[in-house]
């Protein structure tokens, strides 16, 4: 079920400024990949590209052999997307809004209700599922938002920042359910947080300035002592050329 993700040779150039250069990489169905970095680094315009938002100037990605150039609706028909500030509409219920999501990705009847009921007990939401999000702390809001990018069982699973804003426990929480997504998904983490980014992966890509500057296996990491001084290490004392 977990999607093969490959991105060959993407770039992205706005005029002068390239935000993205000869990205390469390849991760492996049921894998949890982490894109870290600076501001600017390349991370996000790396999810757009991959989420069929903008078109590489330059190279393709491919979600099990699909195009994101050439396919892009077959790409984005697997993949849930839960981004770093949470579009929910606050004035719905949180069951009523996961309801009015899985009708717009083509579930019904009976399939409906299995998916709504599966990811309330997934994220744990039953305790506010009645309640209107607008009321909902950030750490529910965040897992109502990582609720509806999995409704329709997809085999990639893309998120931006998701403890942005949250406290202790609700980042510790939030980390929980989303390692737990491994093996049965594949993820593609977006952090500026290098624990959350150490304690869930099982590689971490870091880009600067556009380019990958290296990749990392969890052995890596681990033998390496912590990844914030792999980071430090990689990005200090890089200039602009």
């Amino acid at each position: 079920m977990a999607a093969k993700i490959e991105a060959k040779k993407v770039s992205k150039r706005f005029g002068a400024h390239v935000a993205l250069a000869h990205f390469d990489v390849e991760i492996a169905p049921g894998e949890i990949f982490g894109l870290i970095g600076p501001n600017g680094a390349g991370k996000t315009t790396f999810l757009r590209i991959l989420t069929g938002y903008w078109l590489p100037t330059e190279g393709d990605v491919y979600v099990d052999g699909d195009s994101v150039v050439e396919q892009r609706e077959r790409v984005q028909a697997k993949l849930g997307y839960a981004c770093e500030q949470p579009k929910l509409y606050m004035d719905h219920g949180v069951e009523t809004f996961l309801r009015l999501m899985g009708q717009l990705r083509g579930l019904g009847g009976g399939d409906l209700s299995l998916a709504v009921e599966r990811s309330i007990e997934r994220f744990e939401l039953q305790e506010v599922a009645r309640r209107r999000i607008g009321v909902l702390s950030k750490g529910f809001q965040q897992r109502v938002s990582l609720a509806q990018a999995l409704l329709h069982d997809p085999p990639l699973v893309v998120v931006d920042e998701p403890t942005v804003g949250l406290d202790p426990r609700q980042q510790l929480e939030l980390r929980r359910i989303l390692q737990g997504l491994g093996g049965s998904h594949t993820l593609l983490l977006c952090t500026h947080q290098l624990r959350e980014a150490e304690a869930c992966c099982d590689r971490v890509a870091l880009l600067d300035r556009g380019k990958l500057l290296r990749t990392f296996s969890a052995d890596e990491l681990e033998s390496a002592g912590s990844l914030e001084d792999l980071f430090l290490e990689q990005t200090q004392g890089r200039s602009d050329t």
